[in-house]
């Protein structure tokens, strides 16, 4: 039996969307809600006709959008059941964890990925850019510091965040990431220490071995306000840099406040030491909470790290970093053994969704919030002996096992269908077997599916410890 939704619920759903032009407005609409998982695949969604009642829009609208979904494999026409939601093949997805390039089997449930699928908007932002880039095409297209209208507005948001910046401080890079690498080849050289928190970001930890450094790791407390292991760490250790997240830590979740982030800073002074600060998740607040001052107000030679990835879109490759105004030439001699420069159009769509966002951002955090609420159940309900974090923001769960199996686990999940990243992958130091990350980034219900696919892995994983699937794949390089 075909599901049915009907139009009024539809309508409901959608709310507002754009309708300039209305069909790409209604399509992109759509689109957001079977992604999301508001619309499930395999549901018959309403015919041309009542949706254009329900919607008080032209046949030709909805005409235009159903085609526009058809086109790119959202929705399937089948004979006696109508327009039904699906899901294009995946084409070369993969996650952040060092993964080699490939695709995802679609029976698969990837949780190795901490980026949630675009929202919407971000097409319309696109279309937008499409159509300033003419006016560039008449220079060489190197930005080798960024577009000046997109370096304007990063400084914008610093200071609407407490923290003046001018645009001559900002240096835009084809992501986080790439931000991390060159600020590395700027400080550090073979040999000299890194403090980072433990567990840290993956890749971050591959970044900083590849420049040299030599990797010292420090507890991420749970309780917040507790910096005495990173203030100890940073006096004992002395390090060249210490790249942290204070702002819903990833994989932690964990918000660093204020005076713990003056502390710190404090401790960084008495070292020399520089902070690396990765703010990839600081657009993502989810329960409405007043974020603590840019951690570079309390240290003002911090170098400070940010990306559009996680709060719109992964594929947008933009990212920034703010440097204090005396270090600018050093990192821009850094970055120019790296790149070039970020993508123009990709710059001109940034520049849009930092400019006029927050709408793009306020649905996101939506989004969020339901699926981190759902995990939290789904871990109740099917893995009552796990611990896991309550973050209130951020994109993950940081799960603590009753063993130290999080290795053994990852083999049977898979075999459950479900990918996962081992806890060992987010030490910098060897260890953290005992933990796993579940990031909340799928939609409610694909995510009360996997957990409870979890569940009867790790059932089996504890009657059986030792006992590897042979079709177990390591997921980490």
């Amino acid at each position: 039996m075909v599901r049915l939704i009907s139009a009024p619920r539809i309508a409901t759903l959608l709310g507002d969307f754009d309708r300039s032009p209305a069909y790409r407005g209604l399509a992109e609409g759509l689109r957001v809600l079977i992604t999301d998982g508001r619309v499930p695949v395999g549901v018959r969604l309403p015919s041309e006709r009542e949706l254009t009642d329900a919607l008080e829009v032209s046949r030709t609208t909805v005409t235009r959008a159903y085609a526009q979904l058809r086109e790119h494999g959202f929705l399937v026409s089948r004979q006696g059941s109508g327009s039904v939601a699906s899901l294009p093949a995946s084409r070369g997805h993969r996650g952040d964890h060092l993964l080699p390039p490939g695709d995802l089997p679609e029976d698969k449930i990837d949780l190795t990925c901490a980026a949630p699928v675009p929202g919407p908007g971000v097409l319309a932002a696109y279309e937008r850019a499409v159509g300033e880039l003419p006016a560039y095409l008449a220079g060489t297209g190197y930005y080798p510091s960024g577009l000046p209208t997109l370096r304007e507005a990063v400084a914008d948001s610093y200071a609407a965040r407490g923290l003046p910046t001018s645009p001559d401080q900002v240096m835009v890079v084809p992501g986080a990431l790439a931000g991390v690498a060159i600020a590395a080849r700027a400080l550090l050289g073979p040999g000299d220490r890194a403090v980072t928190e433990s567990p840290t970001y993956p890749n971050a930890i591959a970044t900083l071995t590849h420049s040299g450094a030599r990797i010292v790791g420090v507890d991420v407390p749970r309780d917040e306000a507790d910096t005495d292991p990173l203030v100890t760490t940073l006096r004992q250790v002395v390090p060249r840099v210490a790249y942290l997240i204070p702002d819903f830590h990833n994989p932690t979740g964990a918000l660093m406040l204020d005076p713990a982030r003056a502390e710190v800073a404090r401790a960084l002074t008495r070292t020399r030491t520089t902070a690396i600060i990765d703010e990839s998740m600081v657009a993502l607040p989810l329960d409405g909470q007043q974020l603590p001052a840019p951690f570079a107000s309390h240290a003002p030679d911090a170098v400070s790290v940010g990306s559009l990835s996680k709060p719109f879109w992964g594929g947008l490759r933009i990212g920034w970093i703010r440097v204090p105004a005396e270090r600018m030439d050093a990192f821009f001699r850094a970055r120019l053994t790296l790149d070039l420069g970020a993508p123009l159009l990709e710059q001109l769509v940034a520049t849009d969704l930092l400019r006029d966002g927050q709408d793009l951002l306020v649905h996101r955090r939506e989004q969020l919030r339901a699926s981190r609420d759902a995990a939290l159940a789904a871990v109740a309900a099917h893995l009552p002996d796990w611990r896991p974090t309550h973050p209130t923001g951020g994109l993950n769960l940081w799960c603590e096992l009753p063993a130290a199996l999080s290795t053994a686990l990852v083999a049977r999940a898979e075999r459950h269908d479900v990918l996962l990243a081992s806890g060992p992958s987010f030490a910098p130091e060897g260890g953290l077997d005992r933990f796993v990350r579940l990031p909340y980034t799928q939609p409610a219900h694909v995510l009360t599916d996997a957990i409870a696919r979890l569940g009867l892995a790790w059932r089996e994983t504890l009657a059986d410890p030792g006992s590897t699937p042979r079709e177990a794949a390591t997921l980490v390089a």
